[in-house]
């Protein structure tokens, strides 16, 4: 009897140090993921490793119920619609609103592959010649498409001469942007899903101040590590993985990444 509970023992664990080894050495999801829920609807965002700065900092604050019950203080249809201020949590009607946010700011992350096509998110700043992020506000992009001459048109007069790439004229010739803002804004992510909401918070009825009449609220959850996993096994045409072996690995597993 002794014998047979001290295998037992033995073959627990053996079991536990499989799955803790597991644990420690399973890959990562390729990307952080957030749900942003809205009065008009959800969207998902997926951020870019590209900017890591942005990322981390908009995780850390995802993760800390920083955006819940915030506003989208700014809205401007054919456009972008922007949030983050924590001074609009609670805010009066007619309230001014988007100074507020944490002290620091986030040094820029801006490049020629990240830009503005419809769906993207933008951190917002003030005119700080380092073109540093303010390290809440964020804007999505919803914008409008463009004719190949209203491009070049832009090229001259608004991007002094710089021009776009083919990736970024095939984008803004077909889904639309605002490529006007490419160069000036650090661009850290986009939407997988939920551009019918951009939409839909764009055509709200706005004061002269381009605040919405009616608030607009949003909340965010970041993914979890298994449900940003199954989210890219799905997306690479796989089954996600939800079975009893999975569940009990996932306990020896940090909740997030």
């Amino acid at each position: 009897m002794m014998k047979k509970n001290k295998n037992l023992k033995s073959l627990v664990l053996l079991a536990c140090s499989f799955f803790i080894c597991t644990a420690l050495f399973a890959k990562p999801p390729l990307n952080h993921y957030v749900l942003i829920k809205t009065d008009k609807g959800e969207c998902l965002l997926k951020l870019y490793n590209e900017t890591p700065k942005h990322r981390d900092n908009f995780v850390k604050l995802v993760k800390t119920g920083y955006y819940d019950n915030l506003l989208f203080h700014r809205v401007i249809n054919n456009f972008m619609v922007q949030g983050g201020d924590p001074d609009s949590r609670n805010a009066a009607p007619k309230q001014e609103l988007g100074n507020g946010g944490p002290e620091y700011k986030i040094m820029s992350e801006i490049q020629e592959g990240l830009f503005h096509k419809k769906g993207t998110i933008g951190a917002a700043r003030d005119n700080n010649p380092a073109k540093e992020s303010s390290a809440s506000q964020f804007y999505l992009v919803q914008g409008k498409k463009f004719t190949e001459a209203g491009l070049d048109s832009l090229e001259t007069l608004r991007m002094q001469g710089k021009k776009f790439s083919a990736a970024q004229r095939a984008a803004y010739t077909t889904i639309g942007g605002t490529p006007h803002l490419d160069g000036n804004y650090t661009v850290f992510g986009e939407l997988l899903r939920g551009i019918p909401t951009v939409d839909a918070i764009a055509v709200v009825k706005t004061d002269s101040k381009d605040r919405p009449v009616e608030d607009v609220h949003m909340s965010m959850k970041l993914l979890t590590r298994r449900e940003a996993l199954n989210l890219e096994r799905e997306a690479a045409g796989l089954k996600p993985k939800t079975g009893f072996f999975t569940k009990l690995g996932d306990m020896f597993s940090s909740k997030y990444y």
